[in-house]
């Protein structure tokens, strides 16, 4: 693992939404370098953590009260019925710092970018995609107005095998100077880490998981990075807590829909100035946080429904 730290971004706010006590059982979806999980431990809780990516769990140092499950946080069922659960959504620092896992443009590496270190794997998609799949994943995930430029250019220089070759070909795309404040690179790269890795479903299933193990009155705490994380989180705790603005009273009356299974749904909360300084790559971090009531998780056709 990297040298470099991985600072747990809004950690007191985490804790202070998920007020861990003595004799809890928690779960950390997320467990990276492990700075949520010592701090619930801290307060006398259990943990139960996982983790996808095999280097994390290499690097992790057992604890008492700790359980380090390696696989998805969306099998979160297995722990059991718990009294919070956390997410940390992303990539770690860990993650970007080393150049041999191809999340970074920075230093030139293989281009993996797969938590799991397993295929297909980055240049697997980009090598045997087609153009026009290749834009639609890069302009949905990454929000570049210039993917099918971008696209073209990938696939014409195919096949690719580095992280480095593939910036230059964004970054000739784009039309990128040396001075420009953001590297280009930066939404593509984002882009296909998220699709490789599924993150989007994962924290669909994640959330979903989440809603069936938490007891009553469970905690919920969801930190993202991503506008399209944030605003699944927020569209999940809406729905789910009978938030969801009500329709006109000239519509037609309709059945009303399953019970909600949260409540006391926090305002998000970002991190302050002095945290950004501390740590440059929580600025664009946002917590939700909510609470379980006693009502019972939701059906797939409930969900599907939502």
């Amino acid at each position: 693992m990297s040298d470099a730290p991985h600072i747990s971004v809004l950690r007191d706010e985490v804790v202070t939404a998920l007020a861990p006590a003595p004799g809890e059982t928690h779960v950390d979806g997320t467990y990276g370098a492990g700075g949520y999980t010592d701090a619930i431990l801290a307060l006398g809780a259990k943990v139960i953590a996982f983790d996808r990516d095999p280097d994390a769990v290499a690097a992790a140092k057992q604890r008492d009260g700790l359980t380090l499950i390696a696989d998805r946080y969306s099998t979160m069922d297995q722990a059991g019925q718990v009294d919070g659960v956390t997410l940390d959504l992303g990539v770690s620092s860990m993650q970007i710092d080393q150049a041999e896992r191809g999340f970074s443009f920075q230093a030139d590496g293989p281009l993996d970018m797969t938590m799991e270190r397993t295929r297909p794997n980055a240049a697997d998609f980009l090598n045997t995609a087609s153009e026009g799949e290749i834009a639609d994943t890069i302009y949905a995930l990454g929000d570049e107005p210039k993917s099918r430029r971008i696209a073209h250019g990938i696939v014409d220089a195919r096949p690719l095998s580095t992280t480095g070759e593939l910036a230059r070909i964004v970054r000739k795309a784009v039309g990128y100077k040396p001075h420009d404040k953001k590297d280009p690179s930066t939404r593509t790269f984002q882009a296909i880490r998220m699709y490789v890795n599924r993150e989007l479903g994962e924290l669909e299933d994640g959330l979903a998981a989440a809603e069936r193990i938490l007891k009553p009155g469970g905690r919920l705490a969801v930190v993202t990075f991503h506008s399209l994380e944030d605003r699944m989180v927020k569209a999940f705790l809406r729905r789910r807590s009978g938030s969801e603005p009500a329709g006109s009273r000239h519509a037609p009356m309709v059945a009303q829909g399953p019970l909600p299974t949260f409540d006391m749904v926090a305002k998000p909360v970002k991190p302050t100035e002095a945290e950004i300084a501390r740590n440059p790559r929580a600025r664009s971090a946002t917590l939700r946080s909510a609470r379980r009531t006693n009502n019972p998780a939701w059906t797939n056709g409930e969900r599907s429904m939502a």
